[in-house]
């Protein structure tokens, strides 16, 4: 696999959040696109900083996330998502967690991802944390669910789609 440097100005903003003293990772599908040689049209970062203190840290974020913990955040000409690690209750509208619970737990934080290719986390030094091995799939050009595949599209359905989306765009299986 070949790989998609990190723009300087998100590595800036991990280094931020990491001199306030939180941890701060690149998520999902921007380190995924990046370890498959694709430029990604988003950046996610995942951290342990509550979203009360992103707003302090950031008061021109954009708030229409925040019920999940997300932020919105205008950075030096790019905009970066930027969710508080948390767990998920139940989704009983099968799209959405109930609610969340705000954790400090990066390996938690990743278990409730979909997809294996999609739970992988880079640091600032470029180290992948990669609990659930989507390296090794994405390798394998395949589409694997975190955990239990029933129940993770069980929580969303929009999951499945997501997965044909994968598969069609990627040619994955």
């Amino acid at each position: 696999m070949q790989s998609v440097a990190t723009p300087e100005q998100i590595q800036a903003l991990l280094r931020f959040l990491e001199r306030q003293g939180y941890q701060a990772y690149l998520v999902g599908g921007c380190v995924r696109d990046m370890l498959l040689g694709i430029p990604p049209h988003d950046w996610d970062i995942c951290t342990d900083a509550l979203p009360e203190t992103l707003l302090a840290l950031f008061p021109r974020a954009l708030t229409y996330g925040m019920r999940h913990g997300t932020v919105t955040v205008p950075w030096e000409g790019l905009l970066a998502e930027i969710t508080t690690f948390r767990a998920e209750g139940d989704y009983t509208d099968h799209r959405r967690p109930d609610a969340v619970r705000f954790i400090t737990d990066l390996k938690t934080d990743l278990s409730r991802r979909d997809f294996t290719i999609n739970a992988i986390a880079m640091d600032t030094e470029g180290v992948l944390h990669d609990p659930f091995f989507g390296q090794a799939d994405l390798r394998a050009r395949q589409i694997k669910s975190v955990g239990d595949a029933v129940s993770r599209f069980h929580e969303d359905a929009l999951r499945m789609l997501r997965a044909v989306r994968f598969s069609a765009q990627l040619d994955f299986t």
